[in-house]
């Protein structure tokens, strides 16, 4: 939406044209078809959670004649969400734009945002990153051969051993594997990746097994690649280019499908479209004491596990825990 003021313009053309851009394989930002975005009208509010004891329980449905149908007893628990502003600007110094000539006038402007909308997108993957692949939020489970081991990883089993885990804790079996790149390349070698592959896709070129192939393999849905990178060292330090999904871990998970928000999943994107109705939105505005251009890019947004808690804040049913499945020692 439009700044309150007139200071700043709210520019969706340029927000769709970078979208595009940015949703490209270069990019290979996979946290939002994650954990996707629900839209709301608040900025920060609590919504019910199915309780995590419900899920799977048989319900009563039968009736007698002029009776009444039976309905669902229990209490839904609540959880919470808040969200807050991130964003960056990118400013065009008049000189830079002079740099362009009259049959690229709006390039400048497109690789501006294009600066400035990588750097808040790779924020949330890293946020979305360090949510999941973390032991602290869920519990880990050790494989024994790691899957850069080609002759002796057996990631086949280890996915099916985490499927029946899975399966145990919701009931329900996981829409999609994530993977780190540099994963992928390792199960690229792997001898049961490879012997299998010989029977699900005759005469195929290993060197060019996607995430669909190796998703037919495993027996999921979907392999969710995570490729995008950072620069883990400090500002004016040797850059150290670091993968925003460690490929120390691979995780199982269920992906909310719907906007029920009381759908179990891992977790969700609360967005708060009242401030930001895309997801990022872009504005421009004009400062003259540096005779430049400024792009904003900016969200209001909250990236949530499924849980739900008691009026102390303590966790009662963690959904996202029962939506996700943990394996480490996948790599060193």
């Amino acid at each position: 939406m439009p700044a309150k003021n007139n200071a700043a313009v709210y520019r969706p053309d340029l927000g769709q044209a970078v979208m595009e851009y940015v949703e490209g394989a270069t990019m290979q930002y996979i946290g939002l078809q994650v954990m996707p975005v629900f839209r709301t009208a608040k900025a920060s509010s609590s919504y019910p959670v199915i309780p995590k004891e419900a899920l799977l329980k048989l319900a009563k449905v039968e009736r007698a004649p002029r009776g009444v149908y039976h309905r669902d007893d229990f209490e839904w628990e609540r959880g919470y969400f808040s969200t807050t502003e991130k964003g960056t600007e990118e400013p065009i110094d008049d000189t830079e734009r002079e740099l362009f000539d009259e049959e690229a006038q709006g390039m400048a402007d497109m690789i501006a945002v294009k600066r400035a909308m990588d750097r808040v997108l790779r924020a949330q993957e890293k946020r979305i990153a360090d949510l999941l692949f973390n032991t602290t939020n869920f519990s880990a489970n050790t494989i024994t051969h790691e899957w850069d081991d080609a002759s002796n990883c057996v990631p086949i089993d280890d996915v099916n051993d985490g499927m029946v885990s899975f399966r145990a804790a919701c009931g329900m079996l996981p829409d999609a594997l994530i993977i780190s790149y540099s994963t992928f390349l390792d199960l690229k070698n792997c001898d049961q990746i490879v012997d299998r592959l010989k029977y699900t896709f005759p005469g195929i070129d290993i060197n060019t097994m996607d995430a669909r192939q190796l998703a037919a393999v495993f027996g999921i849905p979907r392999v969710l690649v995570g490729g995008g990178v950072y620069d883990s060292a400090g500002k004016g330090i040797t850059a150290s280019v670091t993968n925003l999904w460690s490929n120390e871990y691979a995780m199982l998970v269920k992906i909310a499908q719907s906007p029920d928000f009381r759908e179990p999943c891992v977790g969700r994107t609360f967005l708060w479209t009242a401030d930001s109705p895309t997801n990022p939105i872009v504005e421009e505005y004009r400062e003259e004491k540096i005779r430049s251009d400024i792009y904003r890019v900016r969200h209001h947004c909250s990236e949530s596990l499924l849980k739900s808690y008691d009026d102390s804040g303590t966790a009662v049913s963690n959904i996202s825990a029962a939506c996700a499945y943990l394996m480490d020692n996948v790599t060193t």
